[in-house]
Formats: structure tokens, sequence, C-alpha cells
């Protein structure tokens, strides 16, 4: 697997974290979050690891996340992939923030919704989809056993956690999603976020299982 990260820089004050993900055997690609920047995205995919742009996986419908979907779909095609409790934000401008964050109104149609336990083929790769909400609805982790990474949106962060005063957010469930899904991962898994820099799956525990700060 070849991982590439762009940090794209949207309307509030954290860059996204775009992550592109081609498989080197078969030349499929994934991008998660394309915030914006569809043409460099686009030259990345196509013109630098020669890739076939296979899906695009939304981990949640906020308009940081989405700004540059419908741009990179039509240059390099794909399937917009997002779990079903999110998809209906992608065209509600009160849920996906596009009305609330000073960003153009963002109005998508998924190809296809996932749920919680379904799997997804990226060549010889393998990712599972973890329905982690609380961010939102229908927030959703990507994970990979055999690279040892998850991708978790918004729904975890180094060191904290993803907002929950927002549309369909809610600080209990995103607590479940942390403590009894995100942390039965094994302790060295990488976790990818949707803001911020890396960090794993056992750095994390002490924040939420023993209630102490994080070990920087």
């Amino acid at each position: 697997m070849i991982l590439k990260e762009r940090k794209i820089d949207t309307y509030i004050v954290d860059p996204t974290n775009c992550y592109i993900i081609l498989d080197e055997d078969s030349k499929e690609v994934m991008c998660i979050d394309p915030a914006g920047k569809a043409d460099e995205l686009s030259y990345l995919i196509k013109d630098i690891l020669k890739g076939n742009l296979k899906y695009i996986y939304l981990t949640h419908c906020h308009g940081d996340h989405i700004g540059g979907v419908s741009q990179l779909k039509e240059q390099c095609g794909g399937k917009i992939l997002i779990h079903r409790e999110d998809s209906k934000g992608l065209n509600d401008k009160n849920i996906n923030l596009s009305g609330i964050i000073d960003i153009p109104e963002i109005t998508l149609e998924a190809d296809s919704i996932v749920d919680d336990g379904d799997v997804i083929h990226l060549g010889n790769l393998e990712f599972k989809i973890i329905h982690t909400p609380g961010h939102t609805k229908g927030s959703s982790s990507l994970y990979c056993e055999k690279e040892k990474c998850v991708f978790s949106g918004d729904t975890i962060f180094s060191g904290t956690w993803g907002r929950t005063d927002l549309p369909t957010s809610n600080r209990e469930e995103i607590m479940d999603s942390i403590v009894n899904k995100l942390l039965k991962l094994p302790d060295d898994t990488i976790v990818y976020p949707g803001h911020g820099k890396p960090t794993r799956i056992g750095d994390e525990k002490r924040i939420y299982l023993e209630l102490l700060p994080k070990e920087f």
C-alpha cells in the first residue's frame, strides 16, 4: 500500500486531512475526504501514482470534508461511498454545514451507501467499515487490518475527540464509538484522523480508559 496525505485548507481553522491510498498491484486508488484541491488530487492520482480512482470515501458529510468531491469525480471517476445515516446530509446544507461555515452550498449524491461491518476491496487491500456515530449520526471509520491502520474521520484525534455540538452529533455516542469500537482495535493500529497528526490506538487508551492525560 502506498499512502499519501494532503492537508487541504477549508473555511475552518484546521486543514482537513485528505488521504490517497494506492494498491500497488492493481493500481486501484481510494481517496478519503477530498475537501478541495481537486486538480492537485487528480494530478497525484493519474500522473504521479498512475492509478485508477475506484472509490471516493467520505467519513462523514461535513462540508470541510466533501468540498472537492464533485470536481474530483468529474476528473477521475470513482464511486462516492458514505454511511447510510449521513447520505441525506450530503444534500442538506444545515447538516453538511455549508450553510453555517461560510462555504458554497454543496449537494451530492452517493453512488453507494455502506453499513457497519461492510467490507470494501482495493485490489488486495481489505477495508472494514466501522460505524462510529457521535460527530455525526453517520460518521464511519475505515480499518485495514493488513496495514494496521484506521482512518477515523472526525471521531478521534491525537489526544482528543470530535465536536459533539453540531447537527446530528451526540456526546454519548462518540464516547461509545471510541471506547467500544476504535479502542478495541490492536494497540499498534495507526490512527489517521480527519485533522491534525496521526496517533496510535494504544497511545489514546489512557485518556478514555484511565481518565488520564495523554503522554506525548
